[in-house]
């Protein structure tokens, strides 16, 4: 539980462990802007290091570290090729158009990814038809947030094609330590498939603020000068990246768990009458169900759910997703079951 509360909602509702909590009270801490944060510069390290690259920065959200990777990679005017139903588009309000001045050029995928085909063929290929606008970069999920990952042949399969073209790949690496999991690979061997990636801390691994983009040092450079421009520059933060070390060096070890209660989640919610739940689609931590004749509307049972100290979120285009994370439990599960038969 979650201050007396089972939560479903989403993984970045965690909250910091003891450990954690304990370390940012002693960090080391500095003048961030003047690179003096002792604390933040050894995540920065530590993060680079554990995917390959050469240099991090340390950013609030993933929605700014996504922006800004965008902000680098791309000139204003020129395209990025993405799926058409990934986070950048469908949750980062439009940021894309005012921070970076990107075109998106997003392309319909299938269970969140592209076809190697129609990346391929939208590719802008002629540098001197002033018709067209560039190609600049391509960027993706792994995992995504509708649950789904990315096998390293897909990943190896796009940055051939971004190597063919000579383009840069960024990965929305929100959930990468999910998908790692899943697949039983290290990080570093997804890593490998793209120039810069952006880590969430916040999203099931309990830390309370915090993002790493991790690239070469050139890229990161300019980066950093960027994000001075979003209003990014920190000051004493070594007090949130004590945080975050833990959440990188600690956390990852114990997502199988968030895994198999999400499985176990999955076998559970089948026995109800009224969920058509989709079990293919439960990868990692999130499980995905439509109410099909259940008594109560989505609004209503959020309402019911929330009146026994159970919060969930309502339906997005008609589907239900319940999250597990650290502060949920078989036991939590079997309530939240017997409160859904209960309400039938």
């Amino acid at each position: 539980m979650i201050n007396g509360k089972i939560d479903l909602r989403s993984d970045t509702v965690t909250i910091p462990t003891e450990e954690m909590r304990m370390a940012m009270f002693q960090a080391v801490v500095g003048d961030d802007v003047y690179g003096d944060d002792a604390t933040v510069n050894e995540l920065e390290r530590l993060a680079a290091d554990m995917f390959g690259k050469e240099a991090g920065l340390f950013l609030p959200t993933g929605t700014m570290s996504n922006q800004l990777a965008l902000f680098t990679h791309v000139q204003r005017g020129e395209e990025v090729i993405l799926p058409d139903n990934c986070h950048i588009i469908a949750h980062e309000a439009g940021a894309s158009a005012i921070i970076a001045g990107a075109q998106l050029r997003s392309i319909p995928s299938k269970n969140g990814e592209l076809s190697f085909d129609l990346v391929e063929h939208y590719i802008r290929k002629d540098p001197d038809d002033i018709h067209q606008p560039k190609t600049a970069l391509i960027t993706y999920e792994n995992a995504d947030s509708d649950g789904q990952v990315r096998s390293l042949e897909y990943m190896k399969g796009i940055k051939e094609i971004a190597d063919k073209y000579d383009l840069p790949i960024h990965l929305d690496g929100a959930r990468i330590f999910n998908a790692a999991t899943y697949l039983c690979v290290d990080v570093k061997e997804m890593a490998q498939y793209a120039d810069t990636i952006s880590v969430c801390m916040s999203k099931g691994l309990c830390a309370p603020v915090g993002s790493v983009l991790v690239g070469n040092k050139e890229f990161i450079a300019l980066a950093r000068r960027k994000r001075k421009i979003l209003g990014g520059g920190m000051r004493q933060v070594g007090i949130l990246a004590a945080a975050g070390i833990l959440a990188l060096q600690e956390m990852p070890k114990r997502l199988q768990e968030d895994h198999d209660n999400a499985k176990y989640l999955v076998n559970r919610l089948k026995e109800i009458k009224g969920l058509e739940v989709y079990e293919e689609r439960q990868q990692i931590s999130m499980v995905f169900f439509r109410l099909k004749g259940y008594p109560l509307d989505s609004a209503a049972l959020v309402r019911y759910m929330d009146e026994h100290d159970v919060r969930i979120n309502g339906e997005d285009n008609g589907m239900m997703r319940f999250v597990t994370h650290r502060y949920v439990s078989k036991e939590e599960i079997d309530q939240v079951v017997q409160l859904l038969k209960d309400a039938q």
